[in-house]
């Protein structure tokens, strides 16, 4: 085993990765994010243009487009890390301040802690499903037995940091992605798709592609920038920004938009919207050789849950190592997973309320993204973001803090979530159309860029790109 194969304990906090430990390339980045988006819960979304009344191929040309812009931004947002050997979450501080940025660093941590329990929750009832094919019947204890083991494996690799998540994404995604392959042929030869609406559309059309665009489009790339920084840290500095930017755009729009699309291929076919009956109603007996693929999702997604969620908890302060806080999060999170199995209500309510408020992420990527590329022009004093003058305003940058409130009001003015109150006034008169990430990401980023313009010409000219 080569050196940057190595599975070796990750000691590494929030502070900038040193030369010597970035031995990452931009192919195991591509893995990574490639590992995190083959799941379940992709074939799901993307059986939603069909369940809106979309065709099939209106569905596929949405989140084909949508997600060349989602998963471009989220490229950009890795040329961060890459740039600066720094987390996301203390990039943030850059337009928030050291102080200011807690705010999304506490929102952060929670949330990655909340997808460990959903993530895990999804693919319980798929997994039942095929091993009651298998003969191996056992209700709820059996769901608890397997929610024990995903739980189990994820949060070892968890623990280990980084480098383990690289070497089990480097090694299992091949092996999932020559199934997935496998079940995408089998999709093609045995299912009977309807290339025309299947469903009695409520709205109209364009309301429907805005919600899926939210949904699996453009929202889907946007939902992982919080993260990306946290992995693209460790790629080499002699990496190309090119080779950084494409691995992890694809990493991100490969499997999203053929999951995607594979999960509209069944629905249309008649397999319904649910996980376990979109695999077993196409699959039969042939779903049982995924049995492990489908284990493999929330564990390859979790396991970056588990360790963003470490990271932003040590963002905000907490003076703990990151292992410890990484086995506070998985045991708060197996805890979430008890309720969840016990009360299947209750986890689909929190799974919705879970995705409605995804919609702080588009103004927060909004500002970060003006002042890392625009006010900045890519020229980080790294040492800055760990003393109270990372943002020029001091510890609490007012104008990033109020950039981020109007831009939240603004998203959720144009947020047509699963819960009533996320159903904002803008999207309803606008019969239910959603455009939160774009009407949060303009007011937040606009802003901002506005009531920071004169903070360009102290930008020194002379300081390199990103230097430490």
């Amino acid at each position: 085993m080569s050196t940057n194969d190595a599975v070796r304990f990750d000691s590494h906090g929030v502070e900038p990765i040193p030369p010597g430990a970035r031995d990452s390339t931009p192919w195991q980045q591509f893995w990574i994010w490639t590992g995190a988006n083959i799941a379940p819960i992709n074939w799901v979304l993307g059986a939603l243009g069909v369940t809106l009344g979309l065709s099939l191929l209106e569905t596929i040309t949405v989140v084909a487009v949508g997600n060349l812009v989602g998963c471009a931004v989220f490229g950009l947002f890795n040329l961060m890390g890459h740039r600066t050997g720094v987390g996301q979450m203390v990039l943030g501080r850059g337009a928030f301040g050291r102080r200011g940025a807690i705010v999304p660093g506490v929102v952060q941590g929670l949330l990655t802690m909340g997808w460990v329990g959903v993530n895990t929750w999804v693919v319980l009832d798929l997994v039942l499903a095929i091993l009651a094919r298998m003969g191996v019947h056992g209700g709820t204890g059996l769901k608890y037995l397997v929610a024990a083991i995903i739980m189990a494996v994820q949060l070892f690799l968890a623990l280990y940091g980084f480098y383990a998540i690289r070497t089990f994404e480097k090694y299992t995604v091949p092996i999932t992605v020559l199934l997935m392959a496998i079940m995408t042929v089998l999709a093609v030869t045995q299912a009977d798709p309807s290339w025309t609406a299947t469903a009695t559309m409520h709205g109209s059309k364009f309301t429907a592609v805005t919600q899926l665009l939210t949904a699996i489009g453009i929202g889907w790339g946007i939902s992982w920038l919080p993260y990306s920084a946290d992995y693209s840290r460790f790629v080499r500095v002699r990496s190309s920004g090119k080779a950084v930017f494409w691995s992890t755009a694809l990493g991100m729009y490969v499997p999203t938009v053929w999951l995607a699309a594979l999960g509209a291929y069944l629905s249309s076919a008649g397999g319904g919207d649910d996980p376990s009956s979109l695999v077993t109603n196409t699959f039969g007996v042939m779903a049982v050789p995924v049995l492990l693929l489908i284990m493999h999702g929330p564990v390859a997604t979790n396991i970056l849950n588990l360790y963003s969620c470490s990271l932003a908890a040590l963002s905000v302060g907490i003076r703990i190592a990151r292992w410890k806080l990484t086995l506070i999060a998985g045991v708060a999170a197996s805890a979430v997973l008890v309720v969840f199995v016990q009360a299947d209500s209750f986890a689909h309510a929190f799974d919705n309320w879970m995705v409605s408020i995804l919609v702080w992420i588009s103004p927060w990527a909004a500002i970060v993204l003006v002042d890392f590329f625009v006010v900045r022009r890519g020229r980080v004093d790294v040492s800055s973001l760990y003393r109270d003058d990372a943002s020029p305003d001091g510890p609490v940058s007012r104008k990033a803090l109020v950039s981020l409130g109007l831009g939240l009001v603004a998203a959720w003015s144009w947020e047509y979530g699963l819960v009533p109150a996320t159903q904002g006034p803008i999207a309803r008169a606008l019969d239910n159309t959603d455009f939160s990430w774009l009407s949060g990401g303009l007011v937040a980023g606009g802003l901002y860029y506005l009531l920071t313009r004169g903070a360009r010409s102290r930008v020194p000219a002379d300081l390199p790109v990103a230097s430490r």
